[in-house]
């Protein structure tokens, strides 16, 4: 049992707190105004708690042969479970974190020290400031995991930012995002339309009762240029223990129906979560 104590400690955006798991030894949450965002299994990085965690996982481990170095970018660092997994599960691997809270690095460095030799660089910077300044085809996987408290930023749901990450990508590359919504789907429909006018091929990942507006959640966008292997997804997210469906091709169209590429001037967080919406677990 993990007899650790918990962490409090302002950040530059809030309270974060790191709670121990009392069933995994060297295994923490970590909270940002009491919203979940983070677990890190220390002696264990491959494991992934969070559901929408383990569905970016598996489009990692379906972007190129398994053990493969990539050079991956991160928007939004957290307690950097994505860093510790693709490090783990792809040894060797070049990976950038942009996050914009210097405390939270700060107190995520001091408590969940990432090994020596993980090839993680961190950098304390805006995600599309950090983005806009990135060489061209710099990066083999760009993920964007960035909340505002439990929202997106607006100035990352806009066209001009997602032609910034397609120029940042090698012509191979994988674009994911961890995004958030709820029936009409508003937010989720105009950034699948955003990023289907800067990438010739999508995919979403969601749990059914998600897609069906019966409950808020998360859908996990996957852009590229280079045909997905979702029927690979598809067996994977299907045997999660949570199932979720990858929808591309005309159902994904049929759901994109009317929305239209958001741009800057139009920009807007993603909704904010109903009560209760992102149960601790």
């Amino acid at each position: 049992m993990n007899e650790a104590i918990p962490v409090t400690r302002a950040v530059d955006h809030g309270t974060a707190k790191l709670m121990p798991d009392v069933d995994r030894e060297r295994a923490w949450l970590l909270t940002v105004d009491g919203a979940p965002q983070s677990y890190v299994d220390l002696d264990d990085p491959a494991y992934l708690e969070f559901e929408y965690a383990r569905r970016l996982g598996y489009v990692l481990d379906t972007v190129a042969e398994p053990g493969l170095p990539l050079d991956v970018l991160h928007l939004g660092g957290g307690a950097l479970t994505l860093p510790r997994y693709v490090a783990a599960t792809r040894p060797g691997s070049r990976q950038d974190v942009v996050e914009a809270d210097r405390g939270l690095l700060e107190l995520v460095a001091e408590y969940l020290p990432l090994p020596a030799g993980s090839g993680v660089t961190l950098h304390h910077a805006d995600a599309r400031a950090w983005l806009e300044a990135a060489a061209d085809d710099s990066a083999d996987v760009l993920i964007a995991d960035v909340f505002g408290g439990s929202r997106v930023p607006a100035h990352l749901t806009s066209l001009a930012y997602a032609r910034e990450a397609e120029r940042v990508l090698r012509p191979g590359g994988v674009y994911l995002a961890n995004l958030a919504d709820g029936a009409p789907f508003g937010f989720l429909r105009s950034q699948l339309a955003t990023f289907a006018a800067a990438f010739e091929e999508l995919a979403l990942i969601a749990e059914p009762g998600v897609l069906r507006g019966r409950r808020f959640g998360n859908g996990v966008l996957v852009a590229a240029h280079r045909p997905l292997d979702t029927t690979a997804l598809a067996r994977r997210t299907a045997a999660d223990a949570f199932p979720a469906r990858v929808e591309h091709g005309t159902a994904l169209r049929d759901f994109i129906g009317t929305a239209r590429p958001v741009q800057d001037a139009d920009a807007v967080p993603s909704p904010e979560p109903p009560d209760g919406a992102f149960g601790i677990g």
